[in-house]
């Protein structure tokens, strides 16, 4: 049997890692024919596929009654695994309670916010903190994991599935009981929670516990905020001890070297700290098509599904070197919802590489064949209906030799030019206030297009509790764009980077608001303006009505879009760029103030993919491809991953036509093992690795 190994990594992020290339499929033995599986598994070792992941929704072949538990069904299949050399990650089946629980306990159910339960015929339709849930869930977490642990051919598990997708928001009994149970926790009484809650406005005070509930439907979508806020930290907190409680129990039967994992990427969860105290290893599902486009279309969006990598650089805070559990190779849609077009030939190798290029040393697609019956009967795998031969299956096996190709560059690093903070508080007052969330996520989107048309990759950091000065220093550059939200640890601890001689880069809106998101009666930008050396005493919202607001610095136009703050320099504060237009035309809009052996730049907008380059210039960001390769950042993306003092270029073309590029070194193009140097072409939806030479 093929085997991975467990390492301990410096930045405690991870636990385990995969000590080769390996590709994998999800495979539903459930949906087939007992007498598909041998063919089936013979199929995928010929293509490359040595590891596969199963029984994600098979809770009813375990436990087909209550109490009643069969092991049958995957024995046989564990079984021929064994026989096959086929690796296998076994699933916790805890996303789709079976019919005979939810039909006999209703408390166990997910409800709409005006208390209408989801019923049984999708999935995701259980809640986390329904003790009756948890303890059935306890029952067949333990049973399978002490069944099929100690299986020689199971070498992981996965955790639920996809947890928070389809329905990240609660609101049934047991849901409103534990909220109050977690703000009692937190607050310990109703003066401490009216007080943070601000709640003497519109008379919401609590005077009893019993008064306290979950978000409910108010006219004019008017919750209180600070409720919001905290009740996407109860989200949170729900979904990770719903998370550990499986964790705990696996790591009491599963083999000593089996990893624990979970799938996908989605809200109101801190993935950092369920990865951190729960999870060996995080996978993501890597859909470009679904959530980003067909990829066809440049004239209308240059990036098209080069904006995936904008969600792979997140799960790279999350866990460096992670998987794909579930990397495209069809199309994908729903008979209910969702539908998209077949990726087109070369597509499934981009997305694959594309993950790869991130940091993914373990590509898993979904799925081996596509499911005749169910919703997802349009959510398409490497096979069709048909069962035959193909051309994603061709494609499949040229992406295994091409990937194999590229085992010394397992475990490597992905080199950025500098670090984007962010942090939940931020994230989740997002949802609780639309003048945050639009100032915020225009500028996220518009960091991404600014570095990749520019080849500046970065990587995000989140700070959390725990959050070192020393992996603060790793980035001598760090954008942290809109922290509405400001705690005095954490200006503490940008102060402390900043004055051992990083430079800080600060958007508009900036330590506008305390932890519980209450805005601060203090000069603007708050805690931070020892920082920023700026006083905001005027601030509006750019008008459509007006031209688009714009600033000059030393000659050159720079955009201020969206959100204007009027910065008043105070002394020892330099002015870089003067507004140009608007009211306020001759103010400060963008400043440096220096503390210690670093700067902090404060811009008073959002940020936008033209203002982006020359910021990250002037603060002294530099590509790391400059001396490597001439590319065009519209016509390609690039990354660089590096290990034991090698380097590997990746280079992807995402458009439907062929482009050019000047490599500036001698280099080893992997996929062929030759030295090339000089022009090189890539055609539509192409990849190339080189290693620099």
């Amino acid at each position: 049997m093929d085997t991975a190994f467990k390492k301990s990594f410096p930045n405690d992020k991870q636990q385990f890692s995969w000590d080769h290339m390996t590709m994998g499929v999800c495979y539903y033995p459930e949906h087939w024919d007992e007498n598909l599986w041998a063919d089936d598994l013979a199929r995928m070792k010929e293509s490359g596929i040595s590891v596969i992941r199963v029984a994600e929704f098979a809770w009813s072949k375990i436990e087909p009654a209550e109490n009643e538990f069969d092991f049958s069904f995957f024995d046989r299949f564990l079984n021929l695994c064994l026989e096959q050399k086929m690796n296998v990650i076994f699933s916790t089946p805890t996303a789709t309670p079976p019919a005979w629980l939810t039909e006999a306990h209703e408390e166990v159910l997910n409800a709409r916010m005006d208390g209408v339960l989801y019923r049984h015929g999708c999935r995701k339709h259980y809640n986390y903190n329904s003790p009756v849930y948890q303890d059935y869930c306890r029952k067949i977490v333990t049973q399978s994991a002490m069944h099929y642990g100690p299986h020689p051919a199971v070498i992981g598990w996965q955790i639920d599935n996809e947890l928070n997708c389809e329905l990240r928001d609660f609101y049934s009994e047991a849901d409103d009981t534990a909220f109050r149970a977690f703000l009692q926790e937190k607050y310990e009484t109703l003066n401490a929670l009216n007080q943070a809650w601000g709640t003497v406005f519109w008379n919401q005070t609590y005077t009893d516990w019993k008064e306290v509930h979950l978000p409910r439907l108010t006219p004019a979508q008017g919750v209180n905020p600070h409720m919001k806020l905290d009740y996407c930290r109860f989200l949170a907190e729900s979904t990770f001890r719903f998370c550990k409680m499986q964790a705990d129990i696996l790591r009491r039967y599963i083999k000593p070297g089996d990893f624990i994992t979970t799938n996908g990427m989605f809200s109101h969860i801190d993935n950092h700290r369920m990865t951190k105290e729960c999870l060996d290893i995080y996978m993501y599902d890597s859909y470009p098509n679904f959530a980003f486009g067909l990829g066809t279309q440049p004239d209308k969006d240059p990036l098209c599904d080069r904006w995936n990598s904008k969600n792979q650089n997140e799960v790279r805070s999350i866990c460096p070197h992670y998987g794909i559990m579930e990397q495209q190779s069809g199309a994908g849609g729903w008979t209910a919802r969702m539908e998209g077009p077949a990726p087109r030939p070369g597509q499934l190798t981009l997305w694959a590489m594309q993950s790869v290029a991130h940091g993914a040393d373990f590509i898993s697609f979904f799925r081996w064949r596509t499911c005749t019956f169910g919703t997802e009967l349009y959510w398409h795998g490497i096979l069709d209906y048909d069962n035959r031969e193909n051309r994603k299956l061709r494609e499949v096996k040229d992406f295994y030799t091409k990937f194999q190709t590229l085992s010394p560059l397992c475990n490597a690093d992905y080199v950025s030019s500098f670090g984007l903070l962010k942090d939940y508080d931020n994230i989740w007052d997002m949802e609780a206030d639309i003048w945050h969330e639009r100032i915020a996520s225009y500028s996220d989107n518009e960091i991404f297009a600014g570095a990749e048309l520019s080849n500046l990759p970065y990587d995000v950091l989140y700070l959390q509790k725990d959050s070192t000065l020393s992996e603060l220093t790793r980035y001598p550059v760090l954008l942290y764009p809109h922290p509405l939200i400001m705690s005095k640890e954490r200006a503490a601890l940008l102060r402390a980077y900043v004055e051992q001689g990083g430079t800080l880069i600060l958007g508009c809106r900036s330590g506008l608001k305390n932890t519980y998101g209450i805005c601060e009666m203090l000069p603007q930008p708050g805690l931070l303006q020892e920082l920023t050396g700026t006083d905001v005493r005027d601030f509006t919202y750019t008008s459509p009505a007006e031209e688009d607001i714009y600033a000059d610095w030393n000659g050159s136009r720079l955009s201020m879009p969206v959100f204007n703050d009027v910065l008043t320099p105070l002394p020892g504060t330099d002015v870089l760029a003067r507004y140009a237009n608007g009211y306020y035309a001759g103010e400060a809009a963008l400043t440096e103030h220096r503390m210690g052996k670093g700067r902090t730049l404060h811009l008073g907008s959002a940020f936008s993919r033209e203002s982006l380059p020359g910021l990250l210039h002037y603060a002294g960001v530099v590509s790391p491809f400059a001396e490597l390769i001439e590319a065009d950042g519209r016509d390609v993306e690039l990354t660089l991953r590096r290990k034991d003092g090698r380097s590997f270029l990746f280079a992807l073309n995402f458009r439907p036509a062929e482009i050019t590029f000047v490599l500036k070194k001698k280099m080893r193009f992997l996929y062929e093992n030759r030295e090339v140097s000089g022009g090189q072409t890539l055609p539509a939806f192409g990849t190339a690795v080189y290693e620099v030479l």
